[in-house]
């Protein structure tokens, strides 16, 4: 900071071209400039300006001086207009993590878009646990309570597990009233991909009762059990957020009975910092004011 204060008060000097102008633009004394002056010539071995009692004049040196430090001075000017500008239209890359489920998501990531078209949205579209971090994202979207102390985070809105079947399959199959009677349907599951494991269907009353539905058939993707549900195929226990749109339109509903215990909240997760760029600001509100939004 001393280096760079000299090199503001010698420019001062050479442009106002006395002590007094000078210091009366830095808010200094024309003793404190001077003083300065003398302390920036020791430093550098140079004399930079001849003085008399009339005027200031620049030596050979202090020309050369002065030609590099309005460069540098210039440079620092531009770097705060870049950041000033920065800070008043969010631009730049943002990399998200979303689920690969992205029926919920969608729409306001467009939005998101078309209201900030100087930001390029990275999207990776994955179910698995991302290493927040070390993989370089900026945010992600994810279920479940966060657990990683370097993360912030801001909550979505709550889901909750159901059961859905299409009105064809209820009318030549009809509804299940208990988990026992699951044994008789047809029940499509959804396979974790990160460990090939079924997530299990969290049914309330099922103690004593054989909890676990037949498999008719799984897969690694929801928006693939919508498909095959909403086709008559069978039963699925997807979160309710990621049929909106199938319910609205008539192709699922909603099994009343057996009852899922399952519901949770959406999140967003950001590495934690002191000062936020205003494209990652821009982002989390304004997925956090719409996705859950009624």
């Amino acid at each position: 900071m001393d280096r760079m204060s000299g090199i503001e008060l010698f420019a001062q000097i050479a442009r106002q071209g006395s002590l007094v102008a000078a210091g009366r633009q830095l808010g200094l004394s024309a003793s404190a400039v001077g003083k300065g002056l003398a302390r920036l010539e020791q430093r550098l071995g140079a004399r930079l300006v001849h003085r008399s009692t009339r005027r200031l004049a620049l030596t050979a040196e202090g020309q050369q001086y002065l030609a590099r430090c309005l460069r540098i001075l210039e440079e620092a000017e531009a770097a705060e207009r870049e950041l000033q500008q920065g800070l008043a239209a969010p631009s730049g890359r943002l990399k998200v993590g979303v689920p690969h489920e992205s029926g919920l998501l969608t729409p306001h990531l467009a939005d998101f878009m078309r209201r900030y078209p100087q930001v390029a949205l990275d999207l990776d579209y994955s179910d698995r646990l991302v290493d927040v971090i070390g993989e370089g994202f900026d945010v992600v979207v994810r279920g479940g309570e966060p657990g990683d102390s370097r993360l912030a985070a801001r909550r979505l809105g709550s889901y909750r597990m159901r059961l859905l079947a299409s009105p064809g399959y209820l009318a030549e199959y009809g509804r299940p009233q208990t988990a026992r009677d699951l044994q008789r349907h047809r029940c499509l599951h959804y396979r974790l991909p990160h460990s090939g494991k079924l997530l299990p269907w969290p049914l309330v009353g099922a103690e004593g009762e054989d909890a676990s539905p037949p498999v008719s058939a799984s897969c690694n993707t929801g928006e693939a059990l919508i498909e095959l549900a909403a086709r008559g195929m069978g039963i699925v226990c997807l979160p309710d957020f990621s049929v909106r749109r199938e319910l609205a339109a008539g192709a699922l509903a909603l099994l009343d009975a057996p009852q899922v215990a399952r519901s949770g909240n959406m999140y967003l997760l950001w590495p934690a910092m002191p000062a936020m760029p205003p494209r990652l600001r821009a982002f989390i509100d304004h997925m956090a004011e719409r996705v859950f939004a009624p």
